[in-house]
């Protein structure tokens, strides 16, 4: 019983710090955003200067794995790299070109739901009487905030909002994939590969669309670029696929929850982006649906 609580614990801490580091991206993009620079070169960025710390891992790691991997299972590593740190990534930037960072990380909260579907789907895994309560309390917070978000925002949020659904639907796919495979390749080296494949599509996109002026940018840009790479990508990377592993796909997906709360007050500081009374309001039911999720049911 003990083992058992410390591990969700952990793996509740890891998803917290993993979630609210992720979340800071969305402010950073928007910021770099003002120096002109374009969605993809700015993921170019992100990725490129990651990318050392993840080769060096995935080298030290190559003989780590817990079961005998199987050429099916790279080849699912290389379909949720795709869609997991590519798809969803570039999803994500095209969209925050058009709405606010607050109302990006509200609309990806809708990715929980997605997980629970996908993993009942393929995993048949039940969805408990605890994630289904905390799940419909932290949606009634996130309805709120968006509701009055389209209001603020008008036309615009919409096309901004397709973006960002799609980039949930990829990035719940990964979580569903990851959470099954983690366990065989281990945490280090899977996401280690994961974002090696996801780079070198980046790389790719780029080396197609790319507008290849990557030098000509203020250095305001590459140094948002370092920070995204090493505090909103390597870091929470590593602290998300932790905690999917301690504590299962399905009960990490709500601690997204966590994203908007810690996204909104950001933008509100660095972009001065509104907050309004209903946004408070959403927040705080969103922390209440966490906190239900984070109670260990007694045995």
């Amino acid at each position: 019983m003990f083992r058992t609580s410390s591990k969700t614990t952990i793996g509740i801490i890891y998803a917290i710090f993993g979630i609210l580091l992720f979340s800071a991206k969305a402010v950073l993009v928007k910021l770099a955003y003002k120096y002109n620079v374009d969605h993809l070169t700015l993921l170019l960025f992100r990725m490129v200067f990651a990318i050392p710390f993840y080769l060096v891992i995935a080298y030290k790691q190559k003989n780590v794995g817990f079961v005998k991997i199987k050429p099916k299972d790279y080849f699912w590593l290389f379909v949720f790299g795709f869609l997991g740190y590519y798809l969803a990534s570039l999803f994500d930037f095209i969209g925050l070109q058009y709405i606010k960072a607050g109302l990006e990380r509200i609309i990806l909260f809708i990715y929980p739901t997605i997980v629970v579907l996908l993993s009942w789907l393929f995993f048949n895994k039940k969805i408990t009487t605890q994630q289904s309560l905390a799940i419909f309390i932290t949606y009634i917070g996130v309805l709120i905030t968006f509701w009055d978000e389209i209001g603020l925002e008008g036309s615009s949020v919409y096309k901004g909002a397709i973006f960002i659904f799609l980039s949930a639907i990829t990035y719940a796919s990964y979580l569903v994939g990851s959470g099954w495979l983690i366990p065989k390749f281990g945490v280090l080296r899977f996401t280690a590969n994961a974002m090696i494949v996801s780079t070198f599509c980046v790389v790719i996109h780029f080396l197609i669309q790319g507008n290849y002026e990557i030098f000509n940018y203020p250095k305001e840009v590459y140094f948002i670029g370092v920070v995204m790479a090493v505090f909103c990508t390597l870091i929470p990377s590593f602290l998300v696929s932790a905690a999917i592993e301690k504590l299962g796909a399905n009960t990490f997906s709500i601690f997204g929850s966590l994203g908007p709360v810690s996204t909104i007050i950001l933008a509100f500081i660095f972009l001065g982006e509104h907050i309004s009374f209903l946004q408070v309001v959403g927040m705080l039911i969103v922390i209440g649906g966490v906190s239900i999720i984070s109670k260990k049911k007694e045995k």
